[in-house]
């Protein structure tokens, strides 16, 4: 009898393990018989299963009680320990044989924030780290222990300095120089054992001595991680191992805040001691959002190695992939709210793999599966804020696209400096790339080695953060109230509660109060886009029939109605008058057919709203076409 086959990912869901991991195996040899076809893996149907595989964590714990439960969700645990023991943990110790094999010297990996990265680190530094502890029991069930010995003499083998910067979001340079001191003095602290090495002298001793008690100089502070590398590779004889998570959270902030140079000044020092031409540096490893090259941080590093969302290499290991939430789902008995989870929190693209956002897929789990914009509750949105407060017409217009399912085409360079993101758009749309913001769906074209790429907002969890910065950048004008009585007032086609709304808007915006210019359709655009563009697509200056609008919502479900807004401003008219005005705007969009686009995409039925403007008076006119 001729032989059955089965693929991967059948073999996979039988022993439920990942599909990369089968890929591994049969590439490795252990399935006798085994072939590919084209690019894919036939495998014996009555393969046996390995002893190379690790026994998978069991599925629940016993409580002290007697009772089985489930492992609880790592929800803002980063202590590699602590998670892999306590908590349900996606696996992601193969980037140390990634590490080990390719051998480089320094490592920056850019990626969004909470995408996993500081619990990626901790869990090198448990895996490399010297300790008196035996912490290879924290990877004896984990897949780089069976991924062979070689890698496994690694393990517990060095000196590791870890240096955070994730709080460091100080508004002053003088308060921001003091959080990075106490950070650097967090290191010194973590290797109190050289203070009674024999194996360095009293100026170094006093050296440590300085940083320990917060009396050494800004000369000294800015070139203790060289000395820290020295001082460990002489009392253990070893080289070492230098890891700095969270590296460019003081240059954003200081961008912020005013202090950009003072701040870059001192990290360029600070890396350059510690990572430049170091004999005693065994690699290094870095991670962050931006790679901030343009302003020589990294000068020198000729042999750093820069892994960004764009690359195909470590693309699964920060995030979540589609077979990992899928175990996950599974893990927890419910598979089937995975349309759920992608439609609010997939949507990334790292290199060529399909990525969810950790953080949120962890977050909603533990909220026994309802969803909410979890990553918009952390801090960090600060950037967006700012860019829409700073938008010109060509942004906005973009970004008001964007919120509306749309996409937007351009030149992506990796290589950002925040005091760029006042200026070219390209620049702003490769920056909320790299920072999670927006994700890519299509590759056009290039232009000196950088992408020319269609981009989008990845998911619901995102759309709701702009939402959000909108209504913080409004906070003022737009409140809750006023937000409802706008959106049904439009929806109902009321014009007194209308012209009531806008009263308000317009006396809570004293910028604006007086006029209906761009300023103020962009203010009302925005205010629309926070409560109604999941029901509409809504749109500002188009062209249409014989002219161009002011504002239109044009409806997703195409039996609702759709509505066009036309404003008219005119100074010192009394209330006949401005009825008059708001009646012009009613004509202006029958005589010149704004409502053509609409009519032709299948709309019929349209609520037309004259609005006129006079100083702090409003006059609304509707009709129904």
């Amino acid at each position: 009898m001729a032989a059955e086959y089965i693929g991967v990912k059948e073999l996979a869901k039988k022993w439920d393990i990942t599909t990369r991991r089968i890929n591994q195996l049969c590439a490795e040899g252990y399935f006798p018989g085994a072939y590919k076809e084209g690019k894919f893996w036939m495998i014996p149907s009555d393969t046996e299963r390995p002893s190379v595989l690790r026994t998978k964590k069991a599925n629940a714990i016993v409580s002290r009680a007697g009772a089985t439960k489930l492992l609880p969700c790592p929800v803002g645990i980063t202590s590699y320990k602590e998670v892999s023991r306590e908590c349900y943990y996606v696996d992601k110790t193969l980037l140390i044989k990634d590490i080990i094999d390719d051998h480089n010297k320094v490592y920056l990996f850019t990626r969004p924030r909470r995408f996993g990265k500081t619990l990626t680190l901790d869990m090198v530094r448990t895996f490399f780290e010297r300790t008196k502890e035996d912490t290879s029991v924290y990877f004896s069930d984990m897949e780089i222990w069976s991924a062979g010995k070689e890698y496994r003499n690694y393990q517990g083998k060095y000196p590791v300095i870890f240096i955070s910067f994730k709080d460091a979001h100080q508004k002053s340079w003088e308060d921001m120089y003091q959080n990075l001191c106490f950070s650097i003095k967090e290191a010194f602290l973590a290797h109190i054992e050289l203070l009674s090495s024999d194996k360095l002298n009293e100026f170094d001793k006093k050296f440590y001595q300085r940083i320990a008690d917060s009396s050494a100089g800004a000369t000294d502070v800015q070139f203790a991680l060289g000395k820290l590398v020295s001082m460990l590779a002489r009392h253990y004889e070893q080289k070492v191992i230098v890891i700095i998570d969270e590296y460019d959270t003081p240059i954003q902030q200081s961008y912020l805040n005013g202090c950009y140079g003072e701040v870059i000044d001192f990290i360029r020092n600070l890396f350059s001691s510690g990572l430049k031409d170091n004999e005693n540096l065994e690699f290094g490893i870095m991670t962050g959002i931006l790679r901030i090259a343009k302003e020589s941080l990294f000068s020198g590093l000729n042999n750093l190695v820069v892994n960004t969302i764009l690359d195909d290499k470590y693309a699964q290991y920060f995030g979540f992939t589609q077979t990992e939430v899928s175990e996950m789902a599974a893990y927890y008995g419910r598979e089937e709210k995975l349309p759920e989870i992608r439609s609010w929190y997939d949507g990334y693209l790292f290199g060529s793999e399909e990525i969810y956002n950790p953080w949120s897929v962890i977050n909603y789990f533990n909220n026994n599966c309802k969803p909410k914009a979890f990553w918009s509750r952390t801090s960090g949105n600060e950037m967006i804020g700012q860019l829409l407060r700073d938008a010109n017409s060509e942004t906005y217009e973009s970004l008001t696209a964007l919120i509306q399912g749309k996409e937007v085409q351009a030149i992506i360079d990796t290589d950002i400096i925040y005091p760029e993101l006042n200026g070219d758009p390209d620049i702003i749309y490769s920056f909320l790339l790299v920072a999670g913001y927006l994700r890519v769906t299509g590759t056009i074209s290039a232009i000196n080695d950088n992408p020319i790429c269609s981009l989008a907002i990845p998911n619901k969890e995102i759309k709701s953060v702009f939402q959000k910065e909108i209504l913080n950048m409004y906070s003022e004008v737009f409140t809750g109230s006023l937000l409802r009585d706008f959106e049904v007032s439009i929806r109902t086609g009321n014009r007194e509660l209308l012209t009531e709304t806008l009263q308000k808007y317009l006396l809570q915006s004293a910028s604006v109060y007086d006029t209906a210019h761009e300023s103020f359709c962009h203010g009302v655009v925005f205010g629309m886009l926070a409560v109604m563009s999941d029901s509409y697509y809504i749109t500002s200056n188009r062209e249409s029939g014989e002219g161009r609008f002011d504002v239109q919502l044009e409806p997703h479900d195409k039996s609702r109605t759709g509505y066009i807004l036309e404003f008219k401003t005119k100074k010192g008219l009394d209330e006949a008058g401005l009825t008059a005005l708001a009646a012009e705007g009613l004509r202006q969009i029958r005589d010149r057919k704004y409502y053509t686009d609409m009519e032709y995409h299948g709309i019929h039925n349209i609520t037309l709203f004259g609005i006129g403007f006079s100083g702090k008076k409003v006059s609304v006119q509707v009709e129904q076409r």
